[in-house]
This record gives C-alpha cells, structure tokens and sequence, in this order.
C-alpha cells in the first residue's frame, strides 16, 4: 500500500471534517495510523469516502462574511426517567 496516498486522502478528510462532524470520530481514528497504514486503514478511508459519496448536501455551509451561529434542535427529556432519574433521549 502506498503510505503517501493514504496521508493524501486522510489530509483531506481532516479538511472536510470542518464542515462534516458526522465524520469527525471516524476520521480522527484512522488519522492515529498515518505513520504506518495497513490494509484495512486504507479500507476504511474508502468506507469513509463511499459514505460520502452516498449523502450528499448533509453537512454544515460557511459562507463568507456571513455571522456565523448554529440552531441545534434536540429531543431530550432531563431527568424523566422515574425510575433512576437519568435522562432519556427519543
């Protein structure tokens, strides 16, 4: 396997994991291999790439000179659990 073009395709997907944190986890563990890639390194950055591939459009637009600020909606229920009061999230 060719390390360089693994480093290439890894660079790039720190890159776009700017504007793609559903990637974020999974691009920051195949990073820690960079200095010795195996086989199945490469084959996950191409499963990475393939998910890519198939969700287009998902991802967070920066336009310049635009204030930038993020509306996140989530569907949470703090402590209503009766049972152990731990928060349940549907």
């Amino acid at each position: 396997m060719e390390k360089t073009q693994y480093q290439r395709l890894v660079g790039k997907l720190i890159y776009l994991s700017h504007t793609r944190p559903d990637i974020a986890y999974a691009v920051s563990v195949v990073s820690q291999f960079m200095h010795d890639p195996r086989e199945r390194h490469l084959q996950t950055v191409n499963r990475i790439i393939q998910y890519l591939k198939a969700s287009p459009g998902k991802g967070l637009l920066l336009k310049k000179g635009e204030n930038l600020f993020m509306k996140i909606y989530i569907d949470a229920d703090y402590a209503g659990s009766i049972v152990d009061r731990r928060s349940t999230t549907i």
